[in-house]
């Protein structure tokens, strides 16, 4: 082997090599880029979640108004049809009470609520499960940017890794309040 076929070969190896450690910077940078935004998905997925916890509630509090609303309604059209027959107006108050009923077929209020009920249970199960997800997605990025050698490469990058905490969801049933009272 000459000369020149081995300073070729230790040239193309070493140009390989370091190709190969460019290749695997890359690589290792992409990853943490990659997880970061995973977690900020699941993070926000939250968000979105909570958000529509909150309009839920807010239905629900609409929707037992209305119901109650209602209720004082047909309960005074009620008393004041039993009052006309008691006084002999007969006729009156059965007038007045087939308007109730036929102007109130079903308490569509109260399937309101039934509905919000249950998509309130539906938001609740989400968001377990994208808290779950996201704490998840922080530990698969915690070990990613700790994990040898990716910690070194990251560390050589100037790549500031950060460090994310999973939820907790300690919940104190001593300070729970009760909203009908």
């Amino acid at each position: 082997m000459t000369k020149k076929n081995k300073i070729i070969i230790w040239t193309s190896s070493i140009v390989a090599v370091l190709l190969l450690m460019v290749i695997s910077c890359v690589g290792v940078s992409n990853g943490q880029i990659r997880r970061q935004q995973e977690v900020q998905t699941a993070k926000a997925n939250i968000s979105k979640e909570e958000q529509r916890r909150v309009d839920l509630f807010r239905n629900m509090v609409d929707a037992v108004q209305s119901y109650n609303n209602y209720e004082s309604s047909t309960q005074k059209k009620i008393v004041d049809a039993r009052t006309k027959a008691n006084s002999g107006k007969i006729r009156e108050a059965s007038q007045s009470l087939n308007a109730v009923v036929e102007r109130y077929p079903e308490l569509k209020s109260q399937s309101n609520y039934k509905q919000a009920m249950l998509e309130f249970s539906v938001t609740e199960n989400r968001l377990a499960n994208y808290r779950e997800n996201y704490n998840d997605e922080v530990q698969s990025y915690n070990v990613y940017v700790r994990r040898f050698p990716n910690h070194q490469i990251l560390n050589m990058m100037g790549n500031s890794t950060k460090t994310y905490q999973p939820l907790n969801y300690d919940v104190n049933n001593a300070k729970a309040t009760n909203l009908f009272k």
